[in-house]
């Protein structure tokens, strides 16, 4: 399942990130990479672990924690701390698919079952840098506002296309989900939202509202790992 969720920062979380970062300590943006992802990849990156990466990260989680529909699409058990990059003129990652388990601080192991990329530039300000997904339908070409979440299958094969005027900056990071199955996890996703709307138009206590907040507890029961 590949979705596009709006408004994951608003505009002032937006400007403390970006001033977070613009001033931060930018380096090889191989410095994270598996072998495959190292000859594909031209940009730059945030230290990881520094001090500006830490606290744009935290303002990220804190946004990510407080927006339903990723937690709703995600169903996250474990967050890698997010990563920032940029891309000048020239640069580009060519397709590849993101390593199965990533290694963070602390002995943390967070196995990718979904990818992100929270767009972090207006997109009026750079030229290319779309960050193309395949799937089943076919190559997607993505390029979303600032503030705006791209979240998709992390064994997807992918790849941000030449940046050719401007700067793409971006946050990105990886999620292990209490349900691993992609098609489990759009399952319950339709599901939740379904419930929403009879919600909505029925209210919360009304039967059938009930008997699909049911379903989708036990189906949550039977495909999660925790």
């Amino acid at each position: 399942m590949m979705i596009a969720i709006p408004d994951v920062l608003n505009a002032e979380q937006l400007a403390a990130v970006r001033a977070t970062i613009d001033g931060g300590e930018w380096i090889d943006g191989n410095a994270t990479s598996g072998h495959q992802s190292a000859l594909a990849k031209r940009n730059r990156q945030l230290a990881e672990g520094s001090a500006a990466a830490r606290e744009a990260g935290t303002v990220v989680i804190a946004a990510l924690q407080a927006c339903p529909t990723f937690i709703a699409a995600a169903l996250p058990a474990k967050i890698f701390p997010p990563l920032f990059n940029r891309y000048a003129a020239g640069e580009a990652f060519g397709t590849h698919v993101d390593n199965a388990i990533r290694l963070g601080p602390d002995g943390l192991r967070v196995r990718s079952d979904l990818s992100a990329t929270l767009f972090l530039a207006d997109p009026g300000s750079y030229d290319g840098g779309e960050l193309t997904v395949e799937d089943r339908a076919g190559a997607q070409a993505v390029k979303l506002p600032a503030g705006h979440m791209l979240l998709y299958p992390a064994s997807s094969l992918h790849r941000v296309e030449p940046v050719t005027r401007g700067e793409r900056i971006a946050c990105f990071f990886w999620v292990q989900s209490m349900v691993r199955d992609d098609g489990a996890r759009r399952i319950l996703f339709d599901l939740d939202n379904a419930a929403r709307s009879v919600a909505a138009a029925q209210g919360h206590d009304a039967r059938p509202v009930i008997e699909l907040t049911g379903v989708y507890h036990n189906l949550l029961r039977r495909w999660a790992d925790a």
